[in-house]
């Protein structure tokens, strides 16, 4: 009897080890694969975002508007680096910011109105306003410009709007092209 019990328990541990392993292993989607290391990085980056996030709320540190407000920025985040990636066909992401409607100023000394920008649109020769994602509320995506972007957009006297050349990419929701420039390689 004691010997069914051990084995009936050995047995018992061994299925919830391989429950958590599968479990482990479904978190890195396999889709993954097909981008290069810099994009999967910055995925599992998210990936780890997400996790602080699930494990602030469950520790009761944050409220439920938080969370979700978080998990849906994280998850416009995910799309539109995904969409990057499998429209440039590159191994580069820009430095993306997803915003809601009301954290605009948390961007521009000047919020725009979102109900004008325009995907593509320069923004204080900071920001190319990428578009916008839907996951439970409205996000905002911003790529950040490098400096090599600034300064091509100073010596032009593009102010507030413009386009530089670069691969088009689609935004994820309206399917508008968006402009982006591919990382330049310097010489040793």
């Amino acid at each position: 009897m004691c010997n069914a019990r051990l084995l009936y328990s050995g047995l018992l541990g061994s299925i919830i080890i391989l429950g958590v392993a599968l479990v482990a292993s479904a978190q890195t989607p396999r889709d993954e694969q097909q981008f290069g290391p810099v994009v999967r990085a910055y995925l599992g980056y998210l990936r780890n975002e997400q996790e602080v996030v699930d494990d602030r709320v469950s520790r009761h540190e944050v409220n439920a508007v938080y969370y979700r407000r978080n998990s849906n920025r994280i998850r416009a985040l995910r799309l539109m680096a995904v969409q990057i990636a499998r429209e440039t066909q590159n191994d580069y992401l820009p430095e993306l910011e997803a915003v809601a409607g009301d954290e605009l100023g948390l961007l521009f000394e000047r919020p725009p109105r979102f109900q004008t920008l325009k995907v593509g649109e320069v923004l204080q020769t900071n920001f190319r306003y990428l578009g916008v994602v839907r996951t439970g509320e409205p996000f905002y995506l911003f790529a950040r410009l490098d400096p090599y972007e600034q300064s091509e957009l100073m010596e032009k006297g593009v102010g507030n709007s413009g386009n530089a050349t670069g691969s088009t990419v689609s935004s994820p929701v309206s399917r508008a092209k968006v402009t982006t420039r591919a990382r330049r390689a310097s010489m040793p």
